[in-house]
């Protein structure tokens, strides 16, 4: 018998000076039972810092051409395509070829590191890839306010995140290493 997904809820409440969004979200996470809660918290620190209308979560660990996250046009084209972790790149190529904007969050200590000194040059080629890192103790901190049911607000500020749940409270400033040109 598989295992099933685990299901977290929580209420996100966003407050982001830098895109002048602020909205409450009721959001409904599932587990896969080969993630942990430092990835889970991850997916919801991209949906808080790309937060709005359409941005909802796909698949991702479940099926290998959908994303964590995404943001599809009313005319199905995908607009904004959101990988966690460290994907392999021909992923990457493909999410490129299929959306108009991607966007890598990697986390993971050293391994963040030697994934994105490996794979660096081929992804620099890609012109609507953005990659941005986590230093360890930030997604470590996430993972610690992980719980079944979440209570969480979400202070975003000059590309830094302060993220509390009434216990606690972890600031994460998360390092872009690539982004298109122009922007």
């Amino acid at each position: 018998m598989a295992i099933k997904a685990t299901i977290y809820k929580a209420e996100l409440a966003i407050a982001d000076m830098d895109r002048g969004y602020y909205a409450d979200h009721a959001l409904t996470l599932a587990r896969h039972p080969s993630e942990t809660d430092e990835r889970l918290m991850v997916r919801l620190l991209a949906f808080s810092l790309y937060a709005q209308e359409r941005l909802v979560f796909g698949k991702g660990l479940c099926v290998d051409d959908e994303p964590d996250l995404w943001v599809k046009s009313l005319g199905g084209e995908i607009e904004l395509w959101i990988d966690v972790g460290l994907p392999d790149p021909k992923w990457i190529r493909k999410a490129c070829n299929q959306s108009r904007q991607v966007l890598v969050v990697n986390y993971g200590g050293r391994a963040a590191d030697i994934w994105w000194g490996q794979n660096r040059e081929t992804l620099a080629r890609l012109a609507n890839l953005t990659v941005i890192v986590l230093n360890a103790a930030d997604s470590k901190g996430l993972a610690d306010l992980a719980s079944r049911g979440m209570r969480l607000q979400c202070n975003i500020q000059d590309g830094q995140a302060w993220i509390d749940n009434g216990l606690g409270s972890v600031h994460v400033d998360p390092v872009i290493l690539q982004r298109p040109a122009g922007r």
